[in-house]
């Protein structure tokens, strides 16, 4: 079986972050067989269609190449605003440009998302689902991670201290790992 390479993007720039951390113990729970490439987005310019036509910014074309290489995406989202972060919109649409030329576009993906309320970030999940849908990216339907952060259920080093929520991260990155080789399994058979 192949490595899988799965781009890991976090919807918040803060160090200490929630989402982060997520993130963090995710990929920290998921098989051996998975290679993580974390992704920055937070010293993208703000979208501007004046300066894509000029010739988009290195860090742009750094974005670009990440999602390129990658098998599969992970998201981690903040909610801010019953949404999205800006940054991490912003870094949608830098990389869903120009017309035709996504880098999005056909890649199996999942998302998650944390916060210290208990709907953990559902409203932003569904606004992201929205968006990656029209750019032609395939999210994993089940299971859906809304969690519930409260303070001491993940150690600042990924471990996660609370059995049964342990066990659904595990499920939910196996889950995940099943949904990219099915994808990439079926899609090399229709080429």
């Amino acid at each position: 079986m192949s490595r899988l390479k799965v781009a890991v993007i976090v919807g918040s720039a803060r160090e200490a972050s929630l989402n982060r951390l997520l993130a963090l113990t995710m990929t920290r729970l998921a098989k051996q067989d998975i290679e993580f490439d974390w992704v920055r987005i937070n010293d993208l310019p703000l979208f501007d269609q004046d300066i894509l036509d000029r010739g988009p910014p290195a860090e742009v074309e750094r974005l670009k190449a990440h999602i390129r290489r990658a098998d599969a995406l992970l998201f981690v989202t903040p909610e801010h605003n019953r949404s999205i972060s800006a940054m991490l919109k912003n870094a949608i649409d830098w990389a869903s440009r120009p017309l035709g030329a996504s880098a999005w576009a056909g890649k199996p993906a999942a998302i998650a998302g944390a916060s210290y309320g208990r709907i953990g970030t559902a409203a932003a999940q569904q606004h992201l689902r929205a968006i990656l849908g029209c750019l032609d990216v395939y999210v994993m339907g089940q299971p859906e991670a809304f969690i519930h952060l409260y303070p001491g259920l993940v150690t600042p080093e990924g471990e996660v201290t609370n059995e049964e929520t342990r066990l659904f991260l595990q499920r939910y990155m196996d889950r995940f790992e099943s949904w990219t080789r099915r994808f990439l399994h079926a899609a090399s058979a229709v080429q």
